[in-house]
């Protein structure tokens, strides 16, 4: 009798997990909601650039399942969160328009609609917007201009591993080492888009990044500032970044933390973009993004989890 007294007492205190339904045109979005006992607040986990599901995982060969982990350990500090597969990817596919119909906009209009759904869902006043890499870009642009009705349930922005330059700054960076002319004529592509005008004629060795379907969406992200969305804001903010992240600086983080004196900026030692610990080393950084054994790195989920809970709406 004690045995199954400790097990139904168990039970009692294990987050649950709810399969949510957002109604949207043209089908519905899809997300995870995960609900500890008393829950304190509730936050929407909003997913980084390309496939990547509501896990944190992507066909591309990441499956670290970095916001399974992180909607694991805010629920044992008492943090509900709503974790989504954006719109086009996994669950959510049949809700992505074409290609060539796809905006930035739509991302952010996503975030309000589900930050509206999971206050309601969970009975809180607002939610808190959690976005990692790109989902911090989208997190930023969800509350700009705050004429949205919707914009007032979120009570405040989780930014992690985000850029803190627009998207063509970061993307000349990473394209710096093309051979020439095709760097060159990258860098002539860009400046067009940034521009807000599509290009016909592409390099067939850029075909992939600037074939023309993908131009119209581009252009509606690469002017996006977010160190200027973010001095925007004037909300609470937490700006968390790894020192051996492969793909976003430290330089960013500081960027987004010297825009908004009053935000929380938390560098974490020996932490990558997928939140894990990981060394310098490229090969070895990479693997903890096949690995979702691998915890998330010590204080990461403390650190987010305690700015909540200090910044929490009464």
């Amino acid at each position: 009798m004690l045995s199954l007294a400790v097990a139904l007492a168990a039970l009692a205190a294990a987050p649950v997990s709810t399969e949510i339904v957002l109604p949207s045109q043209p089908a519905p979005l899809h997300g995870t909601l995960l609900t500890p006992p008393d829950a304190s607040t509730v936050a929407v986990i909003l997913p980084g650039s390309g496939p990547t599901d509501r896990d944190g995982n992507s066909p591309l060969g990441v499956a670290a399942g970095t916001y399974r982990l992180l909607a694991e350990g805010l629920a044992d500090q008492g943090i509900a969160t709503l974790r989504i597969d954006k719109r086009g990817i996994a669950a959510s596919a049949a809700a992505g328009p074409a290609e060539a119909d796809l905006r930035f906009d739509a991302y952010a209009a996503d975030a309000r609609a589900w930050a509206a759904e999971a206050a309601v869902r969970a009975g809180k006043p607002c939610a808190w917007l959690i976005g990692h890499s790109e989902g911090a870009l989208v997190a930023l642009k969800a509350v700009a201009g705050g004429d949205d009705p919707e914009s007032s349930k979120v009570c405040g922005l989780i930014l992690l591993s985000g850029a803190g330059r627009p998207a063509g700054a970061v993307l000349r960076e990473q394209l710096a080492s093309l051979p020439e002319p095709m760097k060159t004529q990258a860098f002539a592509v860009l400046t067009q888009l940034e521009a807000g005008r599509t290009v016909a004629d592409t390099p067939p060795a850029l075909a992939a990044l600037f074939r023309p379907s993908v131009q119209p969406y581009l252009i509606s992200w690469l002017p996006l500032d977010p160190a200027a969305l973010l001095a925007a804001y004037d909300g609470p903010v937490f700006i968390g970044q790894g020192t051996t992240d492969l793909q976003i600086g430290v330089a960013d983080a500081e960027a987004l933390a010297a825009a908004d004196p009053r935000a929380t900026l938390k560098l974490w030692s020996g932490v990558n973009h997928v939140l894990k610990t990981a060394p310098t080393d490229r090969a070895a950084n990479l693997t903890t993004y096949a690995d979702p054994a691998l915890p998330l790195a010590p204080g990461v989920v403390e650190d987010v989890a305690g700015f909540i809970k200090a910044n929490a709406r009464p």
